[in-house]
């Protein structure tokens, strides 16, 4: 009997804590509102379908819904030029899973893509030499850790617009 009343008071001290609303004085929706949204939702298929897949009702069945018409858009001339380069450069995804396009599959059956200007022989064989001066080369293992990042002695480190590392100061100051 004594734990039973406990419970009760227990239960009747806690209930104003429950009943406390926490948009006190925040102006809410009425009925007839949320009723107004609710209809629209279900008119458009803005509203979540059931199951897992966590997609709306008018993404899963587009032929009963009224499509949104996209705000700024391509005219029709400027998709059909799309997509008829997209089918003379085989730029087109190919069918089936593997996310592959049809110049990936048969590069022979479409013209090969203008190579984009990169840098020179003698700007990579620069940036080679700074690399293996600097110890900014990855290091052999799986850590993916750089060689200056192992061996921090044995490498100079590389400052911008500083001759240190050229002149023999590891430090970087000036004497």
């Amino acid at each position: 009997m004594k734990l039973k009343t406990t419970l009760i008071i227990f239960a009747l001290s806690a209930a104003p804590a429950f009943a406390f609303d926490a948009s006190h004085g925040v102006q809410s929706k009425t009925r007839e509102e949320v009723k107004a949204e609710l209809s629209q939702a279900l008119r458009s298929g803005d509203i979540m379908a059931g199951g897992e897949i966590g997609a709306k009702v008018s993404e899963l069945s587009a032929g009963g819904y009224q499509l949104k018409t996209p705000v700024l858009g391509k005219t029709r001339d400027q998709v059909r030029a799309e997509l008829e380069q997209a089918v003379r450069s085989g730029d087109m995804l190919a069918a089936g899973e593997s996310g592959s396009r049809f110049n990936e599959l048969q590069p022979n059956l479409y013209p090969s893509k203008m190579a984009q200007a990169g840098k020179t022989r003698e700007q990579v064989k620069e940036e080679l030499a700074e690399a293996i001066h600097t110890g900014d080369l990855m290091a052999a293992g799986e850590d993916g850790r750089k060689l200056n990042e192992i061996y921090p002695g044995q490498y100079h480190q590389h400052h911008a617009g500083s001759t240190a590392a050229h002149s023999g100061h590891s430090n970087g100051r000036d004497l």
